[in-house]
């Protein structure tokens, strides 16, 4: 059995460790002892881009936000599923996970960062999202595990109603909120729609045809008007 191998650590704002490890190819990012994220499920990940991008097949130059860099899985999705024309924004509220990005796990990116589509920000989602008017055709959501969460308390700003309020005002008309989450909330699916948005929730799992846990993704269009 290959061993795991602690490659970074650090602190995040509000206190508590992230930690980078490798097994062999295999990457996983915990806070403590529990794992946020690995290398070897990413289905979720991915869909969360899919599915915003098939509600969005029309629209021309779409302008994408994604909150939270991770592994990059979303980001690969949608590179591959918004087009040549796409403008993609990924806020990242840690730094080292950028660095880890660009250093020992530039393999899973492959390049995707220095693409020309791509901007990279090190800054809290919450804050670009409140400062945009109109300005996304698509907001993709992956952060801290969803609207639960588990590391930051201040991710409830996103999920709550004046977070949802204020991505509504950052999307163009017909716009799409993507949010994903380790499990199902019917209280936030409730707060999604009393936010103004046409609300769909759907099940991946994590493996995509290989199984896994059971991920939920929600979709909430902005009215055209």
């Amino acid at each position: 059995m290959i061993p795991w191998i602690e490659l970074d650590r650090t602190t995040l704002p509000q206190g508590g460790d992230l930690r980078l490890m490798r097994r062999g190819h295999e990457f996983s990012i915990k806070l403590g002892v529990a794992e946020l994220m690995t290398s070897r499920l990413f289905a979720s990940e991915e869909a969360l881009a899919t599915l915003a991008a098939e509600r969005l097949k029309d629209r021309a130059k779409p302008r994408i936000l994604i909150g939270g860099l991770g592994m990059g899985f979303t980001l690969r999705a949608a590179l591959a599923a918004f087009g040549a024309e796409a403008r993609i924004v990924v806020a990242e509220l840690v730094p080292a996970v950028v660095r880890w990005a660009r250093g020992p796990m530039a393999e899973l990116f492959a390049g995707r960062l220095e693409d020309r589509r791509v901007e990279i920000v090190e800054a809290d989602v919450a804050a670009l999202i409140r400062t945009a008017k109109s300005q996304y055709d698509a907001i993709l959501l992956d952060v801290d595990n969803g609207p639960e969460g588990m590391t930051q308390s201040d991710n409830d700003q996103l999920y709550a109603m004046r977070g949802l309020a204020a991505a509504r005002a950052a999307l163009r008309p017909g716009g799409v909120l993507a949010v994903w989450s380790q499990g199902p909330d019917r209280a936030f699916a409730k707060r999604f729609e009393k936010a103004g948005f046409s609300v769909e929730e759907k099940q991946v799992r994590a493996g995509g045809a290989r199984g896994g846990s059971r991920h939920t993704i929600w979709l909430g269009a902005r009215p055209d008007h």
